[in-house]
Parts: structure tokens; sequence; C-alpha cells
């Protein structure tokens, strides 16, 4: 009879065994890819967000002259006049290599403005695309239209404007359509209208002061994209901003450590799962095993017997797992995160989980297998 038939006909001789031992396998290899599936699911959706929330790229003019202000607080009273960009130059961002990562590409123009005896920053823009990239933001009223602009909350506050109020720009009428609520940002001082309009009050018809660009952060290639907008135009200053890159970046690599620490645990139960009853196994088959040694059964013959248990038990407990654990995790999924999507079946992760699966049986049936290979024939057929 050859190795392999015993090794089978010892797995349906003792189906019970089988059952639990392909069944601790089976919660342990699920329990991972179950986690490993729910988090890169969960990374997808928040890479996903977190590219929508604002800009991670900016940019304006090239300038020689250095910043004055810093929180909010500029110091000194000189104000220099810097380039503004052609409009419809705008649309060789869209043509760099990486513009699939591309996202919103939100043009403004800026410019002061004399508004009820006060100078104030009037910035125009699309307020569709605005929007979408300023996701957080809240305001009253409505989105302006024609003839309309939004205040910041502390640009109505001095002004003393409320919506459905009027206010005369540069010596040109708008009605106040909303206001938008305190954001902390440099939009509270602000007066913000629709492009074409900013420009004619500004004088600025058909001119840009500056950029903002959402990109999409997978595989986060925000370095090449800089580099690729700036030879697109050379006169302008590009620049990422890396603290939100890299905050996205964190929250998600985070995220990923807890659920690999969490894999880590599951496949230690699982092996002293295997271990143990392994180790039981081959403590109930000490007269059988002593009757192959009897018979001439080398030492490397037994502990083969035990090892191809273990795999064939590890191969199925492995397949159930991966199968199981993406199951668990379609169905999960929808309950962790709202409107969140299954990321599907990932057949590395199957192949890592198989191969798992079959070592940790293999690593827990070792010791068990030294063991029976060195039982003395003598001591075990005195059990007989």
């Amino acid at each position: 009879m050859k190795l392999h038939n015993i090794s089978f006909n010892n797995l349906r001789r003792r189906k019970g065994k089988m059952i639990f031992l392909i069944l601790g396998l089976f919660i342990g290899i699920a329990t991972i890819v179950t986690l490993l599936s729910i988090t890169e699911s969960m990374s997808r959706d928040i890479e996903d967000r977190l590219d929508q929330f604002g800009a991670n790229i900016v940019m304006v003019p090239k300038s020689d002259n250095l910043s004055l202000s810093y929180g909010g607080i500029t110091v000194g009273g000189v104000s220099y006049e810097s380039a503004d960009f052609a409009e419809e130059s705008i649309g060789r961002i869209r043509e760099i290599e990486n513009n699939k990562n591309l996202g919103a590409v939100v043009p403004k123009v800026l410019g002061s403005v004399e508004a009820k005896g006060r100078k104030v920053l009037l910035m125009g823009t699309n307020f569709n695309d605005e929007l979408q990239l300023k996701t957080w933001w809240q305001f009253k009223g409505d989105v302006p239209a024609e003839n309309e602009v939004m205040l910041g909350a502390s640009a109505a506050e001095t002004l003393g404007l409320k919506i459905g109020e009027s206010i005369s720009l540069n010596g040109r009428d708008f009605s106040v359509a909303s206001i938008l609520m305190m954001t902390g940002g440099a939009e509270d001082g602000v007066i913000i209208a629709n492009m074409r309009e900013a420009q004619e009050v500004l004088g600025k018809e058909g001119r840009v002061s500056m950029v903002e660009i959402s990109a999409f952060c997978r595989g986060c290639p925000i370095s090449d994209m800089v580099l690729q907008i700036a030879e697109k135009f050379p006169e302008a200053k590009v620049t990422a901003l890396k603290q939100a890159v890299m905050s996205k970046m964190q929250s998600i690599d985070m995220f990923k450590t807890f659920s690999y620490g969490i894999a880590v645990l599951v496949v230690f139960i699982g092996s002293l799962l295997v271990f143990i009853t392994m180790m039981g196994s081959v403590n109930e088959r000490t007269r059988e095993i002593g009757i192959f040694r009897a018979i001439g059964f080398r030492r490397g013959h037994v502990m083969q017997i035990i090892l191809l248990e273990a795999m064939v038990v590890g191969l199925v407990g492995g397949i159930l797992g991966f199968l199981g654990g993406n199951g668990v995790a379609w169905l999960v999924m929808p309950m962790v995160l709202t409107d969140g999507a299954f990321a599907g079946i990932n057949t590395t992760l199957g192949g890592v989980s198989v191969l798992l699966a079959v070592a940790l049986s293999l690593l827990a049936s070792l010791y068990p297998a030294l063991k029976a290979s060195r039982l003395d024939p003598s001591e075990a057929l005195r059990a007989l």
C-alpha cells in the first residue's frame, strides 16, 4: 500500500478529527481574509473620500518675493503685483501623463475690490467645481447665479450684510445669494463670485490668478504630477501640499497595520489549534504507528503519512477559508461602511491564504510527526 493511500484512509476513518482541523483552519483563514478584504475595500473608499477632500496641488505664478503672512497674519504694508495665467492655457493640465489621477481642476481669479468703503478680496471661481473640491463647505442660502455672490462669514459680519441684500463691487451691483459658514480658512474674509463676473469687475478678462488641483492618491504619484504640470507651465510655481498627502497615507497605513496585527493573532491561535489536535491524534494512534514501525516502516515514512494528512487538511481549510472570508466580507462591508463597496476577490490573497493554511498545518504537525517517527515499536506494541 502506498503512503498517500494510508494518509487518505486515515482521514476518511477519522472524519470527526479531520472536520475539526479543517474547521479550525477555516475559521482562522476566513477571519484573516475577511479582515484583509474589508481593509482593502475600506482603504480604497477612504482614499477616494480623502482625495475628494480639498486640493493637494496648487499652481500659482512664479515670484521672487517671499510671503509676508503666516497663520492669517500679514506683516508689512507692501503688496506685490503678480502675473496671471491665460485662462485658455489651463486645459494643458489635463494633458499630463498622469491625467487619470487628476480630480477637480479649479482655476480662480483674485483681486482687491471696494465694498462699502472697505478693501475686500474678491475671488472668482466656478461654483460647481469649487463645491466639489471643498466638500466641507456649509452655507446658508443658494449657490450664486448671475449677478450674485457668496460672502465668507467674516466678510458678511464686517460688511453687515445678510442674504438678499445688495452690495456694490467697484461700482457693479450684486445680490448676496448665500453666506458661507465659518471654516477657519482664508475664505472666511472673501467675497466669492462667478468666474466671468469677477474677471470683469477686476479687469482681468481671460486671466486666472491660481489653480487648485485635487489629485487621486492611490499609488500617490504626486511628485511626478507636480513635475509634469511644471513642464507644461514653466512660468508657474507648482506645489504639492505634502501635509495633505502624508495625512492621507498615514491614516490608511495605520488602519492596515491594525488589521495585520489582528491577522497575526488569528494565525497564532489557528496554529495552536492545529498543533494541539495533531498531538492528540498522534497520541491516539500509538498502536497504529507501532505496527507501521514493526512491519518495516521507516521514520521518514511515518512522518510523510502524518505530514501528508496535515497538507490535505491545510489545502482544504485554506480554500474554504478564502471563499468563506470573501463571502463574509461581501456581506459585512455595507454594514461597516455606508455606501462602501466590496473591492472584489483578490486572487493573490487567495494563493497566499492557501499557502499559509498549508504552511501552518505542516508546521503545527511537524513536532507531532517527529514524535511519532521516534516512537519505539516495542513500547507501542505493548499497548496492544
